[in-house]
This record gives structure tokens, C-alpha cells and sequence, in this order.
């Protein structure tokens, strides 16, 4: 019984000291960990160069995001089959072209041009016609907005998409502007090999293991090699004003659950004393743009530049 009673307490004294840790580190991680230093902290991020104004991915938006002070382009890559890094969203070009042919089998100068309107992702709104409807290489885009952040989504799994890239960036002297990442664990592990002095976006398998980690008290000892926890806000999935698909009710408890989970501002402001930011997106809404800044995000990714800076013009003056 005595030896019973003895290891009951030491196992007690344990867990009390864990606690005790977690709780202490969480607020505090600077103790533990060196805070990441970036050459970037966007409030406003235009997603496809802002897609609802202009078409995406094409320099008419991105010239334009920038004129209203965007922080930050995120924007989509693919590698045509003369080995151009091509600025698309799609694998093909169907949706965005109205051709059916894949990037990779086709090369840059054969790429047909932009249909004049586009539909977006998760909402019924639509771009207004473009004058510039040339799928853009990204090496334009580095060369017309050298100064600008850039945030660079490759979009498949391709070693050499991956070496061009990282080539362009070093040519362009981009390391510290440039942001680049993948859903795929797999490829972004890739990525982090291939240039670890990229700033790293968090892949799906890395986000469920961020709120595990987070849920349990261990994210406050473990190293964390992202810089950007880059997300979906999942309550825009269940505002059917953005998304028309219907939900099953295992689809709506999962999009309910993740909210709650991941929209937790004690875990962005650890994030934020380590020195990784957080990007909330597709955001389109004014309601929503309140939300993500009201829970601690770093910047919020929106089609909608325009109502974005009017936003922050209004509810966060001098945010430039």
C-alpha cells in the first residue's frame, strides 16, 4: 500500500508538473523556442490576385490588388511540358480556358487563352472581364512586383516544378518574400528539403497534427519548422450564401467541429509569440473579415481586395 501511495504521487507530481509546463510554455514559448523572424506580416492577402475583380492568376489582377496596397499575392503554380512555371490554379485548363488539355502536356506557347468570366471555387460570384487574359509566368510576376510578398502554391507533386521554383526565387533574390506550400505532407517535406530558408506553409496532415499537439499541451515542447498556418475558415462551408453544395450531416458536423477546434485565439497568439502567422481564407464577407482579425489572425486572404481595404481603411486605420 505504502509503495502504492508513493507512486501515485510521484505519477501526480508528474502530471501536475506538465501541466504546470504546458501552461507556462504556451504563453510563453520564447522560453523554449526562438521566434521566427519574417520579412512579411500581411493584414490583406489577394487570393488568385483577386479573383472576383479580375480574372485570376493573371497580371490584370495582380496589378490591381497591388494599386489598392495588398500585402500580399497568393497565387497557383504548374509546369507546362517545356518546363515553364505557368501561374494556374487547374491541372487542366477547362474551367479557366474551356479546352481540356492538362498544363503538363502542353507547352507555354500553345496555351490557350483565359475565357473572359470565370466562376469561383466556393461561391456563385464571378469575375468582371479581363483585358489580359495570357496565363502568366511567375518569373513576371517576380520581375513586375520585386518588393511584393508573394504566396506560391505549387500545385502537384513534380520534382522539377519544385527545382524551377526555388531556382526562380534564388534568381530573383525572393527567399525572404516568398512563401510556398502544398495540401500534401509529402510535398511539402519536399519542399523544405529542397530550400529550407523558404518560409514553409502548414500542409493538411501538419494542421490535424497542429491541433492534436495543441489539445493535448505538447505544442508548447515541440519544434515547429512551418512559418505560415494557412487555412480554410470553416464556417464559410456551412454559409450557404458561399457554398451551394448541399452537406450531409457528417460533413456539417465536421466543418462545426473544426471551427470550433482550429478558430481558437489562444492557440494563434502562441503561434504568433513563436513568430508563425496565420491566414485565414476565402474570406468575402465583412462579417467574416471581423471574425478572423477578432480571433487573432495575422491576414486575411480574400477575391474581394477592394471591400477587404475599405475594411481595414475603416476599422484599422494606418494597417498599411
Amino acid at each position: 500500500m505504502e509503495i502504492g501511495l508513493i507512486v501515485a504521487m510521484v505519477v501526480l507530481a508528474i502530471f501536475v508538473g506538465y501541466v504546470l509546463s504546458s501552461f507556462i510554455l504556451l504563453r510563453f514559448p520564447q522560453l523554449l523556442h526562438k521566434r521566427k523572424k519574417l520579412a512579411f506580416h500581411p493584414k490583406h492577402i489577394s487570393h488568385r490576385g483577386g479573383a472576383a475583380e479580375h480574372l485570376e492568376n493573371t497580371m490584370t489582377a495582380f496589378r490591381h490588388a497591388v494599386s489598392l496596397g495588398t500585402q500580399m499575392l497568393e497565387l497557383d503554380c504548374h509546369l507546362t511540358k517545356d518546363c515553364q512555371v505557368v501561374v494556374s490554379h487547374d491541372i487542366t485548363l477547362k474551367r479557366t480556358c474551356g479546352e481540356d488539355v492538362a498544363i503538363a502536356d502542353t507547352d507555354y506557347d500553345q496555351l490557350p487563352e483565359l475565357k473572359p468570366c470565370l466562376g469561383l471555387d466556393f461561391n456563385s460570384y464571378h469575375q468582371v472581364t479581363g483585358d489580359d487574359r495570357r496565363i502568366p509566368l511567375l518569373k513576371d510576376v517576380f520581375e513586375e512586383f520585386p518588393s511584393m510578398p508573394i504566396n506560391v502554391d505549387l500545385k502537384v507533386d513534380n520534382d522539377r516544378l519544385r527545382t524551377e521554383v526555388n531556382q526562380l526565387v534564388q534568381e530573383y533574390n525572393r527567399e525572404h518574400l516568398t512563401a510556398w506550400g502544398n495540401t500534401s505532407a509529402t510535398v511539402v517535406e519536399k519542399l523544405y528539403k529542397t530550400n529550407p530558408t523558404i518560409p514553409l506553409i502548414f500542409s493538411k496532415r501538419r494542421v490535424a497534427v497542429l491541433i492534436l499537439l495543441f489539445y493535448s499541451g505538447l505544442l508548447p515542447f515541440v519544434p515547429i519548422k512551418e512559418s505560415l498556418l494557412e487555412v480554410l475558415m470553416p464556417c464559410i462551408i456551412l454559409d450557404k450564401r458561399n457554398f451551394k453544395r448541399e452537406l450531409s450531416k457528417v460533413q456539417t458536423v465536421f466543418f462545426k467541429v473544426m471551427d470550433i477546434l482550429l478558430m481558437r485565439p489562444s492557440l494563434i497568439r502562441h503561434l504568433e509569440k513563436r513568430g508563425i502567422q496565420t491566414y485565414l481564407w476565402v474570406l468575402n464577407s465583412e462579417e467574416e473579415f471581423e471574425r478572423a482579425f477578432k480571433i487573432g489572425a495575422t491576414g486575411v486572404m480574400t477575391d474581394f481586395p477592394t471591400m477587404l481595404k475599405d475594411f481595414l481603411d475603416r476599422t484599422q486605420p494606418g494597417w498599411r
